[in-house]
C-alpha cells in the first residue's frame, strides 16, 4: 500500500495544476471499498474523476474502517477515459484483532457507461461494472468452507442526481444490482459447497448541501454461502469536497454480524485525491 499512499500526496498536492475539470464538483461521488467510484459501500454509475468526454482523469484514494472487533484498510487508484471506461485497483488489508491476523485481497476493477449523464439526461446514468478479487492467502477462508480464493462481481449500477429536488437541495440516488459469489466481499473466499452466484441489491441517497458537502445513506446486501450468517451493511456518510482535487469522507457503518460475531459497528474514513 505504500506505493498508493505516496501517489495519492503527490496528486493532492500537484493535481491543482492539470485536473481534469469537465464535471460539476462532487458529482463523482468518491471512492468505494473494492476501488470504484461510488459511495463507500456501493458502486455508483458515475466514473471516476472529473475527466469529461474530451479528458483523462487519475484518482487516488485510501480508506480505513474501523469496527469493534475488526479493521479494512484500503488504498487503490482509479483511471477515466473520456467519461466512457473507468479502471481501478485496490488493495485491501483486514485485520482479525483477537486473532492477530491480517487478510490481504487485491481487487481490479472496470466499469463502462452505457448510457446517459448523471445530471443531463433525463433518465439515470447507467453503468455496467466487473470486479476481479484475489486473496493473497487463502488458509482462513478455506478453513471456513469457501470453495474458492478467487472470485468476479458483476454489478449493474443506475445513478441520477435530481437538481434543486427536496427544498432547494440537490438529490442523488443510486441503485446497483450485483452478481456476486464472495463471501464478506471476498474476503472470506468465494463460494461454498452448496451456493455460488446470486443477485444482491445495493442502494445509495445523498442530499448535497450547497456545492462542496453531502449527507447520504447506504444498503448493501449480503449473500450467505458459508454456515457463519453474514448481515447486510449499512452505512450513513459525510463527504466534504472543498474542491476538485480532494476529497474526504466520514461515515458510521453497521456491519451486522462478522465471522460469527455479532454487532460490528463503528467508524469509517476516506480521503482521495483527484488528478
Amino acid at each position: 500500500m505504500l506505493k498508493t499512499i505516496l501517489l495519492l500526496a503527490a496528486l493532492v498536492t500537484t493535481s491543482a495544476v492539470n485536473a481534469a475539470d469537465g464535471k460539476l464538483i462532487a458529482t463523482p461521488g468518491v471512492s468505494q471499498i473494492e476501488g470504484a467510484a461510488g459511495g463507500g459501500l456501493v458502486p455508483w454509475a458515475q466514473l471516476a474523476g472529473y475527466a469529461s468526454r474530451d479528458e483523462i482523469a487519475i484518482n487516488a484514494f485510501c480508506s480505513h474502517g474501523n469496527v469493534d472487533d475488526f479493521k479494512l484498510d484500503v488504498c487503490g487508484a482509479q483511471l477515466n477515459l473520456y467519461d466512457r471506461l473507468e479502471l481501478s485497483i485496490a488493495e485491501q488489508e483486514f485485520d482479525v484483532e483477537a486473532l492477530d491476523l491480517r487478510i490481504r485481497q487485491r481487487v481490479l476493477g472496470g466499469k463502462i457507461r452505457l448510457y446517459g449523464d448523471l445530471v443531463y439526461s433525463r433518465w439515470p446514468q447507467v453503468s455496467l461494472g466487473i470486479q476481479y478479487k484475489q486473496l493473497d492467502d487463502p488458509l482462513v477462508a478455506n478453513l471456513l468452507g469457501a470453495e474458492e480464493d478467487s472470485g468476479t462481481d458483476y454489478y449493474l449500477a443506475a445513478s441520477k442526481l435530481h437538481l434543486g429536488a427536496i427544498g432547494g437541495l440537490n438529490w442523488l440516488w443510486n441503485v446497483t444490482g450485483r452478481y456476486t459469489e464472495a463471501n464478506q466481499i471476498g474476503l472470506l473466499g468465494f463460494g461454498s459447497e452448496d451456493h455460488d452466484h446470486e443477485l444482491m441489491l445495493e442502494a445509495s441517497t445523498a442530499l448535497l448541501f450547497g456545492r462542496h458537502l453531502a449527507v447520504g445513506i447506504e444498503y448493501r446486501e449480503k449473500p450467505d454461502n458459508l454456515s457463519l450468517k453474514e448481515n447486510d451493511w449499512k452505512s450513513a456518510f459525510v463527504a466534504w469536497v472543498p474542491n476538485k482535487y480532494i476529497s474526504l469522507t466520514a461515515g458510521w457503518l453497521d456491519l451486522g454480524e462478522i465471522a460469527g460475531i455479532d454487532d460490528q459497528d463503528g467508524l469509517y474514513f476516506s480521503m482521495m485525491g483527484n488528478f
